[in-house]
């Protein structure tokens, strides 16, 4: 059995579309289906390598589980090859085989690349608080690797450089988001204590459909019974996540990313600003981020949708998308591109120094 199989069982992530395409948003990730048993294991392996000899209490109290549990692990770790050894007694416990040793991991250039980034990207996208998580995590990657091979991984972990900008406006707690994508998983509802926006403190009993990084901070998508209506809620706003042991049928169509996107969106305040835009849906959807506005597809264009409280950013936002378009509401965006234009205009006309004859800009 592979652990690498296993966890692609249980983890899946998506990125939305090209970032640069998102003018100035954040891009997209979503977590479901997430195992516990499966990190615990690892663990566990990790604890066995270190320690030479630790009994079910130590273990069980290491890992927050109960010594029949410890057990079960025990078991699983055997039926994998794994050669751990039982000591019965008062000074008995679990130990690995003398002499056994985990062979090195063998990761091709572009594996390595890829778990390294994604180390990179789980601090970037606020999954750690502190970089120490992220360190221990290369660390142990470090001591499995082959000599030939750490060289290379220590060169990209210096140099490869992670943007996914702007981060994460708030960190994420991980345990928060493995339970609940293994509530998803399973189909088990949640019990959360929630504080809205507003301060207003609520309990809500929801169906979990996924977890989804969006617009800077993390989200649960599900169906609020409170509400009797599909709900997103952010993760740092939770004060309690309680998986309960009352279940729901999960819905297999639901789009996660799609939903929350849609959902943000559509929960702008100020402006509520229609657009005609003289491109096809495709090429639409090419070049406004989901999260941004809503599109329609119609008989002359595109219908662009979105609310914002400044008409001087919706004329900016309007001219990146390059395209030819017409303003149906509201009509005080018309004089915003005006005075885009006329600045622009002013702009192209203003005499300049060329930048290589000025002495304070750097080659």
């Amino acid at each position: 059995m592979s652990f690498t199989a296993e966890l692609q069982k249980h983890v899946r992530i998506h990125h939305a579309g090209d970032a640069i395409n998102q003018y100035g948003r954040y891009p997209s990730y979503i977590i479901t289906n997430v195992d516990l048993s499966v990190g615990r294991l690892l663990t566990l392996l990790e604890m066995l390598q270190v320690y030479r000899q630790l009994n079910a209490a130590d273990i069980a109290e290491r890992l927050e589980v109960s010594p029949r549990t410890v057990r079960r692990y025990i078991s699983g770790l055997q039926d994998m090859g794994i050669p751990v050894e039982t000591e019965r007694g008062p000074a008995g416990g679990y130990r690995l085989r003398r002499g056994f040793k985990l062979p090195p991991l063998m990761l091709s250039n572009d594996e390595a690349l890829v778990v390294v980034i994604g180390l990179l990207a789980a601090q970037r996208l606020g999954l750690s608080a502190s970089g120490a998580v992220v360190q221990g995590a290369l660390a142990k990657l470090d001591r499995l690797l082959p000599e030939a091979q750490r060289g290379q991984v220590q060169a990209m972990q210096d140099f490869v450089s992670l943007g996914l900008s702007p981060v994460a406006r708030d960190h994420a707690n991980a345990d928060t988001i493995l339970r609940l994508s293994s509530a998803a998983r399973d189909g088990t509802m949640v019990r959360l204590r929630y504080r809205s926006a507003a301060d207003e403190i609520t309990e809500r009993l929801v169906d979990p459909y996924g977890v989804a990084f969006q617009s800077g901070h993390w989200y649960l998508l599900s169906w609020d019974h409170l509400r009797n209506a599909l709900r997103t809620f952010r993760l740092d706003r939770m004060l309690e996540a309680e998986v309960t042991t009352e279940t729901f049928e999960r819905q297999d169509d639901i789009d996660v990313i799609g939903t929350i996107e849609r959902t943000l969106a559509e929960l702008g305040s100020g402006h509520r600003c229609e657009v005609l835009l003289d491109l096809g849906i495709e090429e639409a959807r090419g070049r406004v981020s989901a999260s941004d506005a809503t599109l329609e597809a119609s008989d002359e264009g595109t219908l662009l949708r979105f609310r914002t409280d400044d008409l001087d950013w919706a004329a900016t936002y309007l001219a990146r998308l390059e395209c030819d378009l017409v303003i149906l509401r509201p009509a005080e965006l018309r004089p915003a591109l005006r005075r885009l234009a006329e600045r622009l205009h002013a702009a192209s006309r203003r005499p300049g120094q060329h930048p290589q004859q000025r002495p304070d800009v750097l080659a």
